[in-house]
């Protein structure tokens, strides 16, 4: 079990606080080392960011990870990025993106997650105002944009279906849309939970998306279960992106940009529809802040 203790005093806003710097000891007989990181979130979703383009990860299995992402125990977030040194090849991108889930296993792709390690490799330097990366499901886009908001350009998406009381689709990650009335009363949760691991997903299961229609017809408010997490998260990027797009056919709609609004922010949806099942250009674009930085001295 790793002991969290102050590792420095931060200024956040006009209080100074001893929880926001932290080292992370895990206790053996051999000589640590110290792994620097940063704190980012994107509309609420947030993770611990390390720069692994010099030293070695290979010692971030799934027990630390999970220890680190602890919201007791460790710094606390819904999942930990490495940037990686981008492959070598041609158009080669400015960087790789590994995405592990707050359980402490790879996940698949991570839109907020995108979004916030494009903040992080704006901050060290990598990247300019553009960047290409590579992750899991392949190569994405990113554009810092002028009032500081990072959008994003998500995988195609080819096939949504219908199965049973929601769509199913892959956004990059694979998410059942749910639509309801009286978003705030739905207990996400337990109903969320229950939904996400039943058989019809698979061994793999699947994240959940509760959706209500706003007043206006391209507004729309979202909740998301998010697997590896296994809880509810502020706001999920695959998530509402797959919730924009289950609207425009759902309400069988001639609207290809969706503001969305979640419990951690607002962010925007757009995409181009080339038939019913089948979408291009899909962007997803939000703010991202970078909270704080800090250590960890991990014992080998």
């Amino acid at each position: 079990m790793p002991v969290i203790r102050p590792h420095s005093m931060i200024t956040v806003g006009n209080e100074k606080k001893f929880t926001n710097s932290f080292n992370l000891t895990i206790f053996n007989d051999t000589e640590g080392v110290i792994v620097h990181f940063s704190k980012y979130h994107g509309a609420g979703n947030d993770f611990v960011m390390i720069d692994g383009r010099k030293q070695d990860t290979s010692y971030f299995d799934h027990v630390l990870i999970r220890q680190i992402c602890d919201r007791r125990f460790g710094i606390g977030g819904d999942g930990l990025i490495i940037l990686e040194k981008g492959p070598e090849k041609r158009n080669h991108p400015d960087f790789g993106m590994r995405y592990f889930n707050s359980d402490g296993y790879e996940g698949t792709m991570c839109g907020n997650g995108g979004r916030c390690i494009t903040a992080f490799a704006h901050q060290l330097n990598i990247i300019g105002l553009e960047a290409r990366f590579e992750g899991i499901d392949g190569m994405h886009s990113a554009t810092i944009l002028p009032n500081g908001e990072i959008r994003l350009k998500l995988k195609d998406v080819d096939g949504l279906r219908w199965v049973e009381d929601g769509y199913l689709l892959d956004t990059g990650s694979p998410h059942f849309v749910k639509f309801v009335s009286g978003l705030d009363q739905v207990d996400v949760e337990h109903e969320g939970r229950e939904i996400r691991n039943q058989s019809r997903f698979g061994k793999g299961g699947v994240n959940v998306n509760f959706v209500e229609p706003e007043s206006n017809s391209n507004r729309i408010a979202v909740r998301t279960y998010e697997r590896g997490v296994e809880a509810e998260t502020f706001s999920c990027g695959t998530g509402v992106t797959a919730a924009a797009i289950c609207s425009y056919f759902h309400f069988k709609s001639d609207i290809f940009s969706y503001a969305v609004t979640t419990r951690g922010g607002k962010m925007n949806v757009a995409f181009n529809a080339q038939h019913h099942s089948h979408f291009t250009d899909i962007y997803l674009t939000g703010p991202t802040s970078h909270v704080y930085d800090g250590s960890l001295e991990i014992m080998s």
